[in-house]
C-alpha cells in the first residue's frame, strides 16, 4: 500500500491550507481526504447562491444538538465539500483581537501569541486595501470591503457613531473598536474559499493527491503511533497508510468524534462503547464553545433593503447582472456593516460584535429560504469571548450514528451579563437620531423582550448558534489538554489536530479567518519539526 508523509483528514478552511503548504516541498507526499464532493457548484462561487445549498445533504453536514429543559434541539450545519465551511459560510472576515492570542499563550499555548499570529494573518490575506504593515496585501485569500453604500447603511454607521463608536475603514484594526463596512472573503464577485485560493494553486503538484467522497471512520495505530486511517469511499472500505503523520482537520465537531472512535478520548466513554483505549484523554469533546445570537428584525420606511432585489423579475435581472459584471446583490456577503463595541464597564476591549444584514428571509413550506416581501433588515450580535461550555461525545462505534452534542448555552454568568447588555445596546442603536426616522418598528420577538428573564429565555429558545464551535480538542496548560502547543495529540505519536477545535478560548470574531491563520501557523510548525527530524537523522 502506498505510504504518505502526511494524511490530512478534511479539506476545509484548515485542511486546504495545510495541503498547499506541506506539499510545497516536492520531497513530501501529501494525501488530502474530503468527505464531500468537489466545489464545482455555481451556488458556491456566487456569494448569495449558497443559500440554495443549505438543504443539500451532498454538500452539508447536519449535526443535531441535544434538547434540555429550556433549550430546544437544533441542527448545526457545516460544509461537506472542498473548502469545507469556507465554501458555504457567510464570508465575513475578522481576525479577532491580539488579546485573544496572547491569552492562548498565557494558558500554555506557547508560540501562539499575537506576535506569531499577526504574521499568519498577513500571510493569508490578499486585502484590496493593500499591505499597511498590519494587513496582508499579497496573500492567496482575496478580501474586500462591502461595496454597498446607501442612505440606510450610512445612517446605521452614523447611529453607531452616536453610540460612541468611531467610524473606521478597516474594522480589523488591532484595537477592533468601531463601526464600518464589512470585510468579506469575496474578490471580484467570487467567494474566496480555501479550495479556490490555497488548494487551487497546489492541485497540479505531483506530490499532492486530493480524494473526495472519503468518509473517515478512525485513525489506525501501530502501538501508540498513528499509522494511517480507515473509512469508506463509495460504499467500499478505504484505507491509507502513513509513514509520517496523520493530521485531523475535520472541524470542531468532527475531529473529536474521529479521535474518540480511534480510542483517544475519555476512557469511561470508550469502555462503555467497547472501544479499546489507546490514550485516556478526558478533554476530547469537552469545553465546547459557541457564540449565541438572536435576530433583531426591523421594518424600514426606506427602500434600502435587498429583499425585493432577490425576488421575482428583479432576481432574474440581478442574476444576469452578476454574470455580466460580477457585482450587485448576488455578489454580496451575509452582512454589509459591522461593529465591535464594549457594553460592560469592566471590559478593556470590545466584548460584542454587531452585524447588519440588508436581507430578511424565512423558510417556506419546502424549507426554501424566501426573502421578505417588505423592506426590512435584520441585526444580530453576540458576546465575543463566550465562556459557556458544552460537550460532544459519540454514542456508537458506528460513524453514521449522531454524536451527543450538549451546547451549554448561556450557562456562564459572564455570557448572560454581556448578552443582556448587548441586547439593550442594539435596541438603543436603532433609536438614535441618525436612523430612527428610517425605522418603522421592531418585529417580534425582539419588541416584547424587556426583562432580563425574557431576554435570556429568548436567546436560549429562539436564538441560534453562530456556527463557530471550537475548543473540543484544546491545546494549553490544562490537566485535560488534548494537544501540546505544537498540536501533537498527547499520549500518542504521529497524530495532530489542526482546526477550530484546538482553540483554548473563543476568539473575538467569526472563526473562519482565525482558523485560516492558525492553519498557516500550524504548517510552519509542522515543517519546522520535519526539518528538525531530518537534521537529527
Amino acid at each position: 500500500m502506498e505510504q504518505w508523509d502526511y494524511i490530512i483528514v478534511g479539506a476545509g478552511s484548515a485542511g486546504c491550507i495545510l495541503a498547499e503548504q506541506l506539499s510545497a516541498d516536492p520531497q513530501t507526499k501529501v494525501l488530502l481526504l474530503e468527505a464531500g464532493p468537489d466545489d464545482r457548484s455555481w451556488m458556491i462561487h456566487m456569494p448569495r447562491g449558497v443559500g440554495k445549498l443549505y438543504k443539500s445533504q451532498r454538500h452539508m453536514w447536519y449535526f443535531p444538538t441535544e434538547a434540555s429543559d429550556d433549550i430546544p434541539a437544533e441542527v448545526w450545519i457545516r460544509g461537506k465539500v472542498l473548502g469545507g465551511s469556507s465554501s458555504i459560510n457567510g464570508m465575513m472576515y475578522f481576525r479577532g483581537q491580539p488579546l485573544d492570542y496572547d491569552t492562548w499563550e498565557d494558558l500554555g499555548a506557547t508560540g501562539w501569541g499575537w506576535s506569531e499570529m499577526a504574521k499568519a494573518f498577513r500571510a493569508v490575506e490578499g486585502h484590496e486595501l493593500g499591505d499597511d504593515g498590519t494587513r496582508g496585501g499579497d496573500g492567496p485569500v482575496g478580501i474586500s470591503i462591502d461595496a454597498e453604500r446607501n442612505p440606510f447603511t450610512e445612517a446605521f454607521i452614523a447611529a453607531g457613531e452616536q453610540m460612541g463608536l468611531p467610524r473606521v475603514d478597516d474594522i480589523n484594526r488591532p484595537d477592533q473598536l468601531g463601526v464600518g463596512y464589512a470585510p468579506r472573503t469575496v474578490l471580484k464577485g467570487r467567494r474566496q474559499s480555501t479550495a479556490q485560493t490555497f488548494l487551487k494553486r497546489a492541485k497540479g503538484r505531483a506530490n499532492l493527491k486530493v480524494l473526495t467522497g472519503v468518509m473517515i471512520d478512525r485513525v489506525i495505530f501501530d502501538g501508540i503511533r498513528a499509522a494511517g486511517v480507515v473509512g469508506s469511499r463509495g460504499g467500499v472500505r478505504f484505507e491509507a497508510c502513513c509513514a509520517g503523520e496523520v493530521i485531523l482537520s475535520a472541524g470542531g465537531l468532527m475531529s473529536p468524534q474521529i479521535l474518540q472512535r480511534s480510542g483517544v478520548g475519555p476512557a469511561e466513554l470508550l469502555g462503555e462503547l467497547g472501544i479499546g483505549v489507546i490514550a485516556d484523554s478526558p478533554g476530547v469533546g469537552e469545553h465546547l464553545l459557541e457564540h449565541r445570537l438572536l435576530w433583531h428584525r426591523y421594518d424600514i420606511a426606506v427602500p434600502h433593503s435587498q429583499n425585493h432585489e432577490l425576488r421575482g423579475l428583479r432576481l432574474i435581472a440581478n442574476v444576469a447582472r452578476y454574470y455580466a459584471r460580477r457585482d450587485g446583490p448576488l455578489a454580496a456577503a451575509y452582512g454589509n456593516v459591522c461593529g465591535f463595541a464594549k457594553v460592560l464597564e469592566e471590559s478593556m476591549t470590545p466584548d460584542i460584535e454587531v452585524v447588519l444584514s440588508p436581507t430578511v428571509a424565512d423558510p417556506d413550506a419546502r424549507g426554501e429560504l424566501v426573502p421578505d416581501r417588505h423592506h426590512s433588515v435584520q441585526i444580530f450580535g453576540y458576546p465575543l469571548r463566550s465562556r459557556s461550555e458544552g460537550s460532544l461525545r459519540i454514542t456508537s462505534r458506528d460513524p453514521a450514528v449522531p454524536a451527543r452534542i450538549r451546547p451549554g448555552i448561556l450557562t456562564d454568568p459572564y455570557d448572560q451579563r454581556v448578552t443582556l447588555a448587548m441586547h439593550r445596546f442594539i435596541r438603543r442603536w436603532m433609536e438614535q437620531p441618525a436612523i430612527a426616522p428610517m425605522v418603522v418598528a421592531e418585529r417580534e420577538p425582539g419588541r416584547s423582550l424587556l426583562t432580563d428573564e425574557q431576554i435570556l429565555t429568548a436567546y436560549r429558545q429562539k436564538g441560534q448558534a453562530g456556527l463557530h464551535a471550537c475548543g473540543t480538542c484544546r491545546m494549553g496548560d490544562f490537566n485535560d489538554a488534548v494537544l501540546d502547543p505544537r498540536l501533537n495529540v498527547r499520549g500518542v505519536s504521529g497524530l495532530r489536530v489542526v482546526d477550530g477545535s484546538i482553540m483554548p478560548t473563543m476568539v473575538s470574531a467569526n472563526t473562519n479567518g482565525p482558523i485560516m491563520a492558525l492553519a498557516w501557523r500550524a504548517a510552519q510548525l509542522i515543517k519546522e519539526d520535519r526539518r528538525r527530524r531530518g537534521a537529527a537523522a
